[in-house]
């Protein structure tokens, strides 16, 4: 649990990150840059935030997909059920016992509001905000979906977690875009990510052969991190990955029409980019494979 005054320096940091243009296309980050620095500015009555995690960690080696490539990469997170559809009723389920209990009024939010949900998660204690930007846990490592209760109640703040990254730059040097121009600092229009999910346009021609086959998100930054040697595979059935997305054949997923595409990604998150977007991460993978010597 954190204090919503536990984040003083995000704001600062997101400004930054927003004035170097960092962030792309998604315009939805400037837009609401005042309630994503301060948690008060979003709901002014919250005195308290509780911040979750739930385990998603991967069955096997994430990255061994990338050695097929006539196969296309999806992320470990969207190979199972949309995660938001799975975490946010559980959240308010939790919220509503909260209530019973204690009283107070709650909000709850799964990666869909202007909530800075890594620093909160930091503050409370789940983690800390690894050299690659994201949140890592002793006990979970790299894999982590990360939900918020905003709450009215007055709860006792954990102690924050403790930077363990030490000396170690494995994420940095992984990225095959070059997407971190510093430890801690990501440059979203370089993130594979970014590319194949947020951005809707042309992907610039330098970055079309680094991303290789990976067709939806990146793991690599995440999969390397030392701290993952104590992650337990993710028990959550709902999140596990399907069969039909752990390595789809790049050519059956070229030929999909409309139908196709959102009966195979139904429930997932992949749905949400729509198939043109997708296609155009199929077909560069496509000709990333015919015409560009593999790693």
């Amino acid at each position: 649990m954190a204090r919503p005054d536990a984040i003083p320096l995000a704001a600062e940091r997101l400004r930054t990150f927003l004035a170097e243009g960092a962030h792309g296309d998604m315009d939805w980050m400037a837009a609401k840059a005042a309630r994503r620095g301060d948690p008060r500015a979003l709901w002014p009555d919250v005195r308290a935030v509780v911040m979750l995690g739930v385990n998603y960690s991967p069955r096997g080696d994430p990255l061994a997909i990338l050695k097929q490539r006539t196969r296309g990469a999806i992320s470990v997170y969207a190979q199972g059920d949309d995660y938001h559809e799975v975490i946010k009723p559980r959240l308010k389920t939790l919220g509503r016992w909260l209530i019973e209990q204690a009283g107070g009024d709650i909000k709850v939010f799964v990666d869909t509001a202007a909530v800075m949900e890594k620093p909160l998660a930091q503050a409370a204690g789940l983690g800390w905000q690894g050299k690659h930007t994201n949140l890592v846990s002793l006990e979970l490592g790299s894999w982590l979906f990360l939900g918020a209760i905003f709450t009215t109640l007055e709860l006792e703040p954990d102690a924050p977690a403790r930077d363990h990254c030490g000396t170690c730059h494995a994420c940095l040097d992984v990225c095959p875009t070059d997407a971190f121009p510093a430890p801690y600092r990501l440059d979203a229009r370089r993130c594979i990510s970014y590319l194949t999910i947020e951005h809707k346009g042309a992907i610039p021609r330098e970055l079309r052969a680094p991303m290789g086959n990976r067709i939806y998100g990146c793991d690599d930054c995440l999969a390397v991190c030392p701290w993952n040697k104590f992650a337990q595979a993710g028990r959550e059935m709902k999140l596990a990955a399907r069969d039909a997305l752990r390595a789809p054949a790049l050519a059956d997923l070229a030929r999909l029409d409309d139908t196709g595409f959102r009966a195979l990604f139904a429930k997932s998150a992949v749905k949400r980019i729509g198939r043109n977007r997708f296609l155009r991460n199929v077909l560069i993978a496509i000709w990333t494979n015919a015409f560009c010597p593999g790693p």
